[in-house]
């Protein structure tokens, strides 16, 4: 029973591993091409309106940035505490081995 408990961790652990590694390339990927993405259109706005409003624009820019970094900031925090906790299903076989065997006891 215990060797079957210690394959269930194992499994969950490779599992969450992959997942955490599948996540962390993918989210790296967006966000360097969406911030390049950002980065041009900016530079390119700012071009257009260098005769007339080029100050604006750039406050504007710095404004924008500053506050989807902030607003990233505060929802990754969200999203790390509403995470599931780690092993749930192992610890959870684990306390229903723990509780019959103490009732056959």
């Amino acid at each position: 029973m215990v060797r079957t408990r210690l394959e269930l961790l194992s499994t969950e652990l490779a599992e969450e591993k992959e997942r955490l590694l599948t996540q962390l390339v993918l989210g790296l990927a967006a966000l360097f091409f969406i911030g390049l993405g950002i980065i041009f259109a900016a530079l390119f706005l700012t071009v257009v309106l260098w005769d007339s409003h080029r100050l604006l624009a750039l406050g504007m820019f710095t404004v924008l940035f500053l506050g989807l970094g902030i607003a990233a900031l505060v929802a990754a925090a969200k999203f790390a505490r509403t995470q599931p906790k780690l092993f749930a299903a192992s610890l959870a076989e684990l306390s229903k081995d723990q509780d019959h065997l103490s009732s056959r006891l």
